[in-house]
């Protein structure tokens, strides 16, 4: 069984194409330009990077940070092909440590449901201390409600003219475990098959928001998600005074 996003990380960005990454990076850029915070960010949990091009398109100078190599890979080449430039690197929010600060960091589309509940706020503590003062951290969290009721003890397919896959999801304590088969077409015709396990976990909204404060976090906003059905993902935005 490989690693997380070992084979997803080759082709994230094309399957959640419907998801409107569009309205999504507006959202997101409106929250930045509002919070006055500054012009240099990092995307952590960039995938294939569609918010971190969408960012330094709209003038933020901003790099990408994922823990998937396959998804640094998809990401340094989409770049290219729209004439962005910035850095893509290789880590982990739970050991996020930069050599410069920033003005600001995201964490879009789960990024913080792979943290465990004992390391969220030491997760919070070095993104705090990556921010310059006054400084923003804008993420997004899929809720108890979607990680239990939605994805936890279900199974998902889906299709393609590339590829297909398989998602069995089983819900464990505190998230859920979700095993995912591909069947990837081959130039001749025929199919591999791989295979990648992923965890996510179930944050509370009073947990998160507790993780936030104790970590340094001065002011902590949250609200709907405006790309999301009502109740499944919850947006965070925390301020460093």
């Amino acid at each position: 069984m490989a690693e997380s996003y070992s084979v997803l990380g080759g082709f994230f960005e094309y399957l959640n194409a419907d998801c409107d990454y569009h309205k999504w990076s507006q959202y997101l850029l409106n929250k930045i330009e509002t919070s006055g915070c500054g012009k240099r960010g990092l995307d952590m949990g960039c995938g294939n990077g569609y918010f971190t091009r969408a960012f330094n398109k709209a003038g933020y100078l901003t790099d990408g940070m994922d823990i998937s190599p396959e998804m640094l890979s998809v990401a340094k080449t989409l770049a290219a092909k729209e004439g962005v430039r910035c850095e893509f690197l290789l880590g982990d929010i739970c050991k996020l440590k930069l050599c410069r600060k920033v003005d600001f960091c995201t964490a879009v589309n789960d990024c913080v449901n792979y943290v465990p509940p004992q390391k969220l706020k030491a997760a919070f503590s070095r993104v705090f201390a990556a921010l310059s003062v006054g400084g923003a951290f804008f993420f997004d969290i899929s809720s108890e409600k979607k990680i239990k009721e939605v994805l936890g003890d279900n199974v998902f397919a889906e299709e393609r003219s590339d590829m297909s896959y398989i998602w069995f999801n089983t819900q464990t304590g505190n998230g859920v475990k979700m095993d995912l088969t591909f069947f990837l077409k081959r130039p001749d015709g025929l199919y591999e098959r791989a295979e990648e396990t992923h965890i996510q976990y179930a944050h509370g909204e009073r947990d998160v928001i507790r993780a936030l404060k104790e970590a340094g976090f001065a002011r902590v906003e949250c609200e709907p998600h405006p790309c999301s059905p009502a109740g499944e993902r919850i947006q965070f935005c925390a301020y460093k005074r």
